[in-house]
């Protein structure tokens, strides 16, 4: 990069949001408008493919498994930056965690990174990830190599306050289900194996076992069905059991436990237990300092005071891609009227005058962050060693 010239990148960077902002809400909106469930984003994928290609940007020869992940990419630099566009929303309540913020978020920053990616010496790729609300689509991404010679990767996330360093929390489910054998409850008892009784053993050792759990440990259970008739014993319960922690490490120490527990309830009462795991496990999330710093320091720009916290906040597939390569995913705020995370209420306030705010602060941002560090001779060292 020529000397003096990352003042005069940074102000593209913000001309490049600025006129591209409307295409940015509008995309915000219309995915608001429109959610989709993981592994159904289609139209979502649609809408943000157009763009890219509007923009210049061209698909990999090779392209995800996913039928709605895309991954394109426009540029020739030696660093190479990932935009990790999430799109998918929650049964029944929509974009309750602002994934449509966070897709065109990211979106703007592609496209604001691509604009100087010639001077700047990028590569610029954009992913298209969807499912983080159910089984991590960006952890098949990893798997199949869609990360592979990335630099620095980054996304924002909604939120009702502005922070940024955040950890997460490690999280997978299981699904299990016990098999047992029906029987009439009063003519023939004990002509029953019940599988409901193994899956009340298995909750309770559960509960009693949270005690002796690491620090920070969360484990959830629902059961899906326990029976149909009350007077007939259950042959068949289903049900899902989440467990988070701190860290993968701490993660594997639950796991290990909550499998003894789903055991004890199959051991007691004679029933056969089948455990699947239906998404992938999501790792901690480890934020790269010189990003977060790069971050803060732009949002300035932008009339934005941005806290640097630790703090865990729920979990997210992005944890995976945070392990691999140097990541950045802040978390940007705008009015929710105080609703959290995965509630109607916070859905309401996705296509706000202040989450269209967010998406175009949160562009510039990410795409300032990338910058900064890509053009520092230090850590552009770092990232490329």
């Amino acid at each position: 990069m020529k000397p003096g010239s990352r003042g005069e990148l940074r102000a593209r960077i913000a001309a490049t949001v600025e006129a591209r902002a409307p295409q940015l809400i509008r995309l915000s909106h219309e995915l608001h408008g429109d959610p989709e469930l993981g592994g159904e984003e289609h139209r979502a994928k649609h809408r943000i493919a157009q763009q890219l290609a509007d923009a210049g940007f061209v698909c990999d020869e090779r392209q995800p498994s996913a039928p709605t992940a895309l991954a394109v990419r426009r540029g020739n630099g030696a660093l190479t930056v990932v935009c990790c566009i999430e799109v998918d929303a929650l049964p029944d309540i929509g974009h309750a965690c602002g994934h449509n913020v966070n897709a065109a978020a990211a979106l703007g920053a592609a496209l604001a990174l691509a604009d100087i990616a010639e001077e700047a010496d990028l590569t610029v790729s954009a992913l298209v990830t969807p499912a983080e609300e159910t089984s991590g689509g960006k952890i098949d991404l990893i798997r199949e190599g869609f990360l592979d010679g990335a630099h620095i990767a980054l996304m924002a996330h909604a939120s009702g306050s502005d922070s940024v360093g955040n950890s997460s929390l490690a999280m997978t489910m299981w699904s299990f289900e016990y098999t047992g054998r029906a029987a009439h409850c009063a003519a023939a008892p004990s002509e029953g194996v019940n599988a409901l009784d193994a899956a009340v053993i298995a909750q309770t050792s559960i509960a009693l076992a949270r005690q002796q759990l690491p620090s920070g440990s969360i484990v959830s259970v629902v059961i899906d069905e326990g029976g149909s008739a009350v007077n007939v014993i259950p042959e068949r319960t289903r049900g899902r059991v989440e467990m988070r922690a701190p860290t993968r490490e701490a993660l594997e120490t639950i796991t290990a436990r909550i499998r003894k527990c789903l055991q004890a309830g199959a051991l007691a009462t004679d029933c056969a237990l089948d455990i699947a795991e239906p998404g992938n496990s999501f790792s901690q999330l480890e934020q790269d300092e010189a990003l977060c710093l790069a971050y803060q320091e732009a949002m300035v720009d932008r009339g934005r005071t941005v806290a640097f916290s630790r703090q865990a906040v729920a979990s997210t597939d992005f944890g995976n891609v945070s392990l691999i390569v140097p990541s950045l995913h802040p978390m940007i705020g705008y009015e929710v009227g105080g609703a959290a995370h995965h509630t109607a209420e916070f859905a309401a306030h996705g296509s706000s005058e202040s989450a269209d705010r967010a998406v175009q602060d949160a562009a510039y941002g990410l795409a300032v962050a990338a910058l900064s560090v890509a053009s520092d001779p230090v850590e552009r060292e770092r990232l490329l060693r």
